[in-house]
């Protein structure tokens, strides 16, 4: 369903992009921001599915600016590899890389963006300062809790695992209490629990956030 697009995005050199059509007249775009391991099957499925769903979806290769096609699977030298690689970005360009992706994805209409482990802290920057976006979904992104005096201008809803082994539920529960303006789920699953391709996937927890996100989507999007 989906191909690849080239972006440009401002301070850098052009970046690769998923870009993901709906089969027919979108009904609003979403932006995807990847995990540490690049725009890789796992998220450009994830692009898809949002299209099958009738978004226009755009997930920038944000670790382009680094390493060029960066795409590993879940073993744990490729986590090794991921995290070498994410310590070397540009949060701020990650944001450029987003209203870029954001500029496709408006062609769709309304424009929300979603992001998954450090795409996840990435959606919750981006709702606090990026223009052009109408809501913002973030999967177990552990940067949030750090950034919990960011104030969301659209709004926003996040995902997290009670049994997330690097991001402490208690922590989640207390970021909860403090942002009832930003509604989190929790759910009784591991660290990257959306994801098919990882031994942690909850197919139950999965199913659940996909059908609240999609909900949320479709009221703040169309």
């Amino acid at each position: 369903m989906g191909h690849w697009i080239e972006l440009k995005p401002e301070g850098a050199r052009p970046i690769a992009a998923w870009r993901a059509d709906p089969a027919g007249a979108p009904r609003g775009g979403i932006v995807v921001i990847q995990e540490i391991f690049g725009v890789n099957a796992h998220i450009r499925e994830v692009t898809d599915r949002f299209a099958a769903e009738g978004f226009l979806a755009v997930a920038p290769a944000i670790f382009d600016h680094v390493e060029k096609g960066f795409d590993v699977g879940y073993d744990p030298d490729s986590r090794t590899r991921g995290m070498a690689v994410v310590a070397k970005v540009d949060r701020e360009q990650v944001l450029r890389d987003a209203a870029a992706a954001t500029e496709i994805a408006r062609e769709g209409g309304k424009v929300g963006i979603v992001g998954y482990c450090f795409g996840g802290t990435i959606a919750w920057m981006a709702a606090a300062q990026l223009p052009d976006l109408s809501a913002a979904v973030g999967y177990y992104g552990g940067g949030i809790l750090g950034l919990k005096d960011l104030k969301p201008k659209i709004p926003t809803i996040l995902h997290f695992g009670e049994k997330d082994q690097h991001i402490p539920i208690a922590d989640v529960k207390a970021f909860a209490a403090e942002r009832p303006d930003a509604p989190v789920y929790t759910y009784p699953a591991d660290h990257g629990f959306n994801c098919d391709h990882r031994a942690s996937y909850d197919a139950p927890s999965a199913a659940l956030a996909w059908k609240r996100t999609l909900e949320f989507f479709r009221r703040h999007l169309g």
